[in-house]
């Protein structure tokens, strides 16, 4: 596929996803880990790149939350699920599921959601996900024991750019890559002219070192699965908590960890740690060595009397020999066994098999002298072939392991990926658990709703205190109702559900019928009338929202504080006018209904969010909003609450024994009273 036809990659992108295994697969499924492997991508970027490569999928044209309003309930829903995410991948991933009017991608969402919300998050799940994270590279690795030769320059810069961990020279024949062995402990010749070519040193030849680069550099794996140990094994946790099968053999990646030090290195090879241990304490062996051989030889002068007589000390004397050599002829079997013990605990101390311990003839080797000293010369010989016996032994050990490892790393990083992903599904399952979810029906009857039983989590008490509400609509409809009463939550419940209903998600109610929608148009209540410039821009917004309106939601929040009460109820009318005839649904909160609908060409419906009284200063309110009813305001309520307790009164006054006023008299003074029924109810006519 062109990765540059997915929105958002360019040139550069493109060829990091061209080098991945596996890219195109992984942008059809959305999968935000496999994607976020190419050279240069953040999980964040590539979550970016997989929504792109989603709509361009689903032909899906973008731009369904059509307002800031809408916008904001959909992040607040997305985050209500990335609350429920235990790695940060999962919070990212789970914003390539967002709300689209294309039915392929809904119902590609839904058929997964629908596994999602069976699984199972277990306690033990989820402490081993918050030990996953995405496998990290290697960075900044260097190998110096180790040379990639080759004769050809132009191939020089490629294979640079490709191993960067390693030096690589140039030569020009067997001469050079000879000398170059000798300064490493081990080369890489890359082309075929040096296959067969004998050459003292550890060459090898490896002419597609691209495909092979765990022969080439072992270390660049080693790495990689030493620094993700920890995220790996807690991967295999995951995976045994939630009785899935992983896509590792653990045992075997259980088994290559455990032979892998947290540097990279192997462990648990004797030889190798002999090796290093004699290369490490070599300096210090040879000199307790000496001190070995001198030791014997103080000994064997105090215990010895050495006599040498007159005329053959003159005569050593006047040769120039040294009091050693006086000595050497009475100690020369002490002195050889002197030698002899330096030796042998330099090949014990050390542990030097055969071969190696012949260097020790030569490290204590000459003329007796006293104190014994060691020979520079065989010492740095020794010192060579141990490295390079330590440095070959550990090159091998690498590549062995490596190879094992190579078998595992693509596995490896599925096993990781699906862990990951397991949290996304997780995320899902437990946000329908929280909030008692249903998989809601959509379908093509135009863009009204039906909800039954819905309770919003974004309101600011505790989900289970939230009443459950029922509400449908389906062309344009005025909302009305008491102040505090519940018309805007029901708005954003009515947008919470419809946005996950169209994200193919599970909604917050006993059961909900969303019709399919095509943009969401969701404005929030105005702070305040509006000035001049303002009032026009609002205008123009709905001068284009009721152009080709068809399959459009509108929801609006009290639009009439936006210029002065008369004016808003015509301009209100005017826009239910055009919603009405483009075919569009829309739920309109206002306190001007009966204005709005006096004023408006066309019938308008309008529900309401009844209050059933007042107690103790409360609004006591049915919060599912009652078909056709106007419902009455906070002001009428109060108003009628006062009548009713004056009547009360009244009756009570002359009903009262031994009142000073009785009959017609008590009646017309109490309606003549300014706080008597008469004057609340002149009041309630008003509404």
């Amino acid at each position: 596929m062109e990765f540059t036809s997915v929105p958002g990659v360019g040139e550069k992108t493109a060829d990091a996803l061209a080098d991945l295994d596996g890219a195109e697969t992984a942008l059809r499924r959305g999968d935000v880990a496999t994607l976020a492997r190419a050279s240069g991508l953040t999980e964040g970027r590539a979550a970016a790149i997989a929504r792109g490569a989603i709509r361009e999928r689903h032909d899906d044209p973008g731009g369904w939350l059509a307002t800031d309003r809408a916008r904001e309930v959909y992040e607040n829903a997305l985050g209500l699920l990335q609350e429920r995410a235990v790695t940060d991948y999962a919070e990212k991933r789970l914003r390539t599921i967002y709300p689209s009017p294309t039915e392929s991608r809904i119902e590609e969402v839904r058929e997964w959601a629908a596994g999602a919300v069976e699984c199972e998050p277990s306690d033990d799940v989820l402490d081993a996900l918050s030990g996953v994270e995405q496998p990290s590279e290697p960075r900044g690795l260097r190998v110096r024991e180790r040379a990639l030769a080759t004769a050809d320059a132009e191939r020089y810069a490629a294979v640079k750019d490709a191993f960067p961990e390693l030096s690589v020279e140039v030569v020009e024949d067997a001469r050079d890559l000879s000398e170059l062995a000798r300064s490493y402990a081990t080369v890489v010749a890359l082309d075929e002219t040096f296959a067969g070519v004998d050459v003292e040193g550890d060459v090898r030849v490896i002419t597609d070192p691209k495909n092979n680069p765990e022969e080439v550099v072992p270390e660049r794996l080693l790495a990689f699965f030493a620094e993700n140990r920890a995220e790996l094994l807690a991967a295999l946790e995951v995976h045994e908590a939630a009785g899935i099968e992983p896509a590792v053999d653990p045992a075997a990646l259980r088994d290559a960890l455990s032979r892998l030090d947290d540097d990279g290195t192997v462990r648990g090879d004797e030889e190798l740690t002999r090796l290093a241990n004699a290369v490490d304490d070599l300096d210090a062996a040879v000199s307790t060595a000496e001190s070995v051989a001198n030791d014997h030889l103080r000994d064997a002068i105090r215990e010895q009397d050495v006599t040498i007589e007159g005329t053959d000390f003159l005569s050593l004397v006047e040769q120039g020999a040294r009091v050693d050599s006086l000595l050497s002829r009475e100690l020369a079997d002490e002195y050889d066994a002197a030698i002899r013990k330096a030796r042998e605990h330099l090949a014990d101390a050390l542990r030097l098999n055969e071969s190696e311990a012949e260097f020790t003839g030569r490290i204590f080797a000459g003329d007796p002298t006293f104190p014994t000293e060691h020979n520079e010369e065989p010492l740095n010989r020794l010192r060579t072939e141990l490295k390079t016996a330590r440095d070959r032994r550990a090159v091998a050990l690498k590549s062995e392991l490596a190879t094992d490892l190579a078998a595992l790393r693509d596995p490896s990083a599925d096993l990781v990926a699906d862990a990951l992903e397991l949290d996304v599904e997780l995320a899902v399952a437990r946000f329908a658990r929280d909030f008692d979810c249903v998989v809601p029906d959509i379908d093509d009857e135009g863009a009204g709703f039906d909800i039954e039983g819905g309770r919003s989590p974004l309101l600011d008490v505790p989900f289970a205190e939230a009443e459950p509400v029922d509400y449908a609509v389906s062309g344009v409809t005025l909302l009305s109702g008491v102040n505090s009463g519940g018309k805007t939550s029901t708005l954003d419940l009515v947008a919470l559900i419809v946005t996950l209903a169209h994200m193919g998600l599970p909604v917050p109610a006993e059961s909900a019928r969303v019709g399919r929608v095509s943009e969401l148009h969701y404005y929030a209540k105005s702070q305040g009338t509006l000035d001049a410039g303002a009032f026009e821009s609002t205008l123009r917004d709905f001068g284009d929202l009721v152009s080709g309106a068809a399959g459009r939601l509108v929801l609006v929040d009290e639009l009439e504080s936006i210029t002065e009460p008369g004016a808003s109820a015509k301009i209100i009318a005017g826009i239910l006018e055009a919603l009405d005839e483009q075919g569009a649904t829309g739920v309109f909160v206002s306190h001007l209904a009966r204005q709005i609908r006096e004023a408006a060409a066309v019938e308008v419906a309008v529900d309401g969010i009844e209050a059933v009284g007042l107690e103790d200063g409360e609004l006591v309110v049915n919060r599912s909003p009652r078909k056709d009813h106007l419902a009455r305001s906070t002001p009428e309520l109060i108003v009628e609450k006062l009548a009713r307790e004056a009547r009360e009164d009244a009756d009570g006054e002359r009903g009262e024994p031994g009142s000073a006023t009785t009959g017609s008299d008590a009646t017309d003074a109490t309606d003549t009273d300014a706080g008597g029924p008469a004057f609340y109810e002149g009041l309630l006519k008003k509404f």
